[in-house]
């Protein structure tokens, strides 16, 4: 009885687990390049020294996040960016390493940094990009950045700086507690030529609503099932405890 009721219990943890995982994704819908985060259940064997498992628990990992891309959202904003196809933005996470993203809302701050909406950085070749005071900017679909300088005309158009666009082995890529991207083995994606930027438009969430919300109810009846089977465990336990009197 006592197996029967580990199994229940912690597979009724992961499956609460599990929808806050999927709550997570709808919460997103309407975040800029944000990329749902998938997650699977298994049962893993529990030892007690060497030999073989005495128990077995459900557990439930996201092991990875959904890369297929999200709609693209015109907004006729010429610091708005949005990668087309694969490839992220290179930005410096709050922690100050780099990190990937695909939040293509871009700004320029007081100081003429650049940075994402939410604050982030932006990072070109040589670190976090600066533009000068200008009458025009403009980003290439390479990433390059020009700009018309203030009282010039549209042909002193000059380039200040170049979007670091990488590509990395999205199996090699996971999604950090911040949101960001980073490589697992720690290191930094090199730059990528490949990688496309269409300007004047963001990418919005990849989050289908309707899928997110099937798999949440599956998981609601996932989870009333665990309870029903500790319910059952108990009322076996009593029974057993009750014959036991007897004889």
């Amino acid at each position: 009885m006592e197996r029967a009721l580990f199994i229940a219990m912690t597979g009724a943890k992961h499956n609460m687990l599990a929808q806050t995982n999927r709550a997570n994704n709808l919460a997103n819908l309407s975040t800029t390049g944000f990329r749902a985060d998938f997650e699977q259940s298994r049962s893993m064997g529990v030892y007690n020294g060497e030999g073989q498992p005495t128990r077995a628990y459900a557990m439930t990992e996201s092991p990875r996040s959904n890369f297929e891309s999200g709609p693209m959202i015109t907004t006729n904003n010429s610091l708005d960016v949005a990668v087309q196809g694969s490839g992220f933005l290179a930005v410096q996470a709050p922690d100050g390493t780099e990190a990937y993203t695909r939040f293509g809302n871009l700004a320029i701050d007081a100081n003429g940094m650049l940075r994402t909406a939410n604050g982030l950085p932006v990072l070109g070749a040589g670190g976090p990009i600066n533009i000068p005071e200008n009458e025009k900017v403009q980003i290439g679909s390479d990433g390059i950045i020009s700009i018309v300088g203030l009282g010039q005309g549209p042909e002193a158009m000059v380039q200040v700086g170049q979007l670091k666009l990488v590509n990395p082995d999205v199996k090699n890529v996971e999604k950090g507690d911040d949101g960001l991207f980073r490589q697992r083995d720690g290191l930094t994606a090199n730059a990528a030529p490949e990688v496309i930027v269409r300007s004047g438009m963001y990418e919005g969430s990849n989050v289908n609503a309707v899928e997110e919300f099937t798999q949440i109810l599956s998981l609601a009846r996932q989870y009333e099932m665990q309870v029903k089977l500790m319910k059952t465990a108990e009322e076996n336990s009593a029974a057993s405890t009750q014959l036991l009197q007897m004889s």
